[in-house]
């Protein structure tokens, strides 16, 4: 009875917290250049306009005339000036913002990193602080700084990009807005100098802007507000009509690079599903920490982390079975899709001579549980 009551005080105020907390808006883009600042800085005027107190908390125009231009009219929150290595650099005011606490914030560049001795690594963080303390935050974010779209981005471009946010911070947002260009006008847009001056566009058409990288990156953007529709409209349906909840788990092994796609992947297809979800790792005595490589170990750690990062709740467990173990953690957790990567032998050689394999197989089958092989 006394857990009951505790239960229900501590939704309550959950309830509060959550309805004390600022709305969080986020436009997104497949690159550079698609107008994503313009629309923020458009946003701001209409607001004004409306009687709504709106400052601009951090904005980048990269010199762009007509994004430029928008800013007249807008109140601006000074940055504050920071001494680092030598040289006088700018950062966004956390604290200025929130002792005026403005209605709405603008922020550009959710991705960005702070210069070093600021209070929070990263803008995004700093954006969660400005949130926490009742104020909405409009913002903006390239697709290819979310975290486990950074393999599909490599590949696409060849670039590493190393400003990332974690995707839950794109399930935090109130609204994800797409803001959308074919490959033709953008490519326009940059030969025209709307985005780049004149001796930065040869450079540029040569490396990203590439017909076929923008239709790829657009296609990941695309997809990635559908999916954000489909969890608004799921969270919104009564949990009375609402199908069985999916739980997912990634089984990952100490083998460093099929561990992080199949923690990137399986992060995909929960952020699809909106679902918790789990990476197993299971210790046999093989593998144990005073028999494997140091090497092994570090990665193995990375890797927790990374599935940390990526908001998935890290199983580790000891046991001399790696089906068996896998098998009850499936039971535990009411595990409804279970994530392995792809067998180094041909598959079907593997179901047909490992009664390992077969036994993950059938039992999983008999239960109604999805098994999906990561490539």
């Amino acid at each position: 009875m006394d857990n009951e009551k505790e239960n229900n005080v501590k939704h309550f105020l959950d309830l509060i917290q959550k309805s004390r907390k600022g709305k969080f808006k986020i436009y997104i883009g497949m690159s550079a250049g698609v107008g994503k600042t313009y629309r923020m800085l458009q946003e701001a005027h209409t607001l004004l306009k409306n009687g709504i107190d709106v400052k601009i908390g951090y904005i980048e125009t990269h010199n762009r005339k007509e994004t430029h231009e928008l800013l007249a009219g807008l109140p601006i929150i000074p940055r504050r000036t920071i001494f680092y290595k030598g040289k006088q650099l700018e950062e966004m005011d956390v604290q200025a913002i929130i002792n005026l606490r403005p209605e709405v914030v603008i922020v550009d560049e959710l991705a960005h990193t702070n210069i070093e001795g600021s209070k929070n690594e990263k803008r995004w963080q700093d954006v969660l602080e400005i949130l926490e303390s009742g104020i909405n935050v409009i913002s903006a974010v390239n697709i290819q700084h979310i975290e486990s779209l950074n393999q599909d981005v490599k590949r696409i471009t060849t670039i590493d990009v190393q400003e990332r946010i974690p995707d839950h911070v794109l399930r935090m947002a109130d609204e994800v807005v797409n803001i959308d260009l074919t490959s033709e006008d953008l490519i326009a847009r940059l030969k025209e100098g709307k985005i780049y001056t004149a001796d930065k566009i040869p450079t540029a058409l040569n490396n990203f802007f590439k017909s076929d990288q923008i239709l790829q990156l657009r296609e990941l953007a695309l997809k990635e507000v559908v999916n954000q529709v489909g969890r608004k409209v799921e969270n919104e349906v009564p949990k009375n009509l609402a199908l069985k909840p999916q739980k997912i788990v990634a089984c990952i092994s100490s083998n460093d690079k099929m561990a992080k796609i199949v923690i990137r992947k399986t992060a995909r297809l929960a952020s699809y599903y909106n679902c918790k979800w789990y990476v197993l790792y299971v210790e046999t005595p093989k593998e144990s920490s005073n028999k494997i490589a140091l090497d092994k170990q570090r990665h193995l750690i990375n890797n927790f982390k990374l599935a940390s990062q990526l908001n998935a709740e890290v199983i580790k467990v000891e046991n001399n079975s790696i089906t068996d173990a896998i098998l009850e953690i499936v039971e535990q957790k009411n595990i409804t899709t279970v994530c392995i990567g792809k067998p180094h032998l041909n598959l079907f050689k593997v179901i047909l001579s490992t009664t390992i394999f077969n036994k993950l197989l059938n039992n999983l089958s008999s239960s109604n549980i999805d098994l999906v092989i990561l490539s």
